[in-house]
């Protein structure tokens, strides 16, 4: 219904569509159904920014993300030797062991600094699938936890799980996809960022942190 509204077709009977309204019909509907994003990969080779500027000005009605996924991997691999300080998606890192890095380290991760976060302020990796998740799938990320005191699960962990739903879950759908049982005598949840009580109908938020209570808990 939301692609007949947008191409105007409302009214029209679809077996009636000429050859230009069937495309415009198609063209929107893939673009609700399927949406998607451009990852312009290889940012780091020469040549490829003007490119990149090619694919912005071609595909004008898309979100276009230049990336370095041979940057992403060397920070990454690099942070997991505790040779960097980084976490995916960040705009900086830092050299925590300069003296273990030979030049050729050194070179390629100055050139990471200043040519790929220089110019694009990330590599790209992280921020593509950021904008997939929240933007185009338009997923909301909510915190299940087990005690509301401690905002923890029952070995202690604090803020050990995020469940991944749709644009307009309810605590009856976060409830499901930590485990099923849960469902059968929910009564409420609680919404620990705000404090309050919240019914089982409630539509969550991104970043929610919730408690689920049932019969038993209760």
């Amino acid at each position: 219904m939301e692609s007949l509204r947008i191409t105007g077709l409302e009214g029209k009977d679809i077996e009636n569509y000429n050859l230009h309204e069937s495309k415009k019909f198609s063209t929107q509907l893939r673009k609700i159904s399927k949406p998607t994003l451009i990852v312009a990969n290889k940012i780091d080779v020469p040549g490829a920014d003007k490119n990149f500027v090619r694919l912005r000005e071609r595909y004008n009605d898309m979100i276009v993300v230049p990336a370095s996924a041979d940057s992403e991997l060397t920070l990454r691999r690099a942070e997991q030797k505790d040779l960097i300080k980084y976490s995916p998606g960040s705009e900086l890192f830092d050299i925590l062991k300069t003296n273990e890095l030979s030049q050729k380290q050194l070179d390629a991760l100055d050139f990471i600094k200043k040519d790929i976060m220089g110019e694009y302020m990330r590599t790209g990796v992280q921020f593509a699938i950021n904008v997939t998740v929240f933007k185009l799938l338009k997923m909301n990320s909510i915190y299940p936890v087990a005690n509301p005191e401690k905002l923890s699960d029952k070995k202690g962990r604090v803020l050990p799980d995020l469940v991944l739903l749709k644009d307009g879950a309810t605590v009856v759908d976060l409830a499901k996809e930590v485990h099923s049982d849960l469902v059968k005598g929910l009564l409420y949840a609680k919404d620990l960022r705000y404090n309050l009580r919240v019914p089982t109908n409630y539509q969550l938020r991104d970043r929610d942190v919730i408690c689920l209570i049932n019969a038993s808990k209760k």
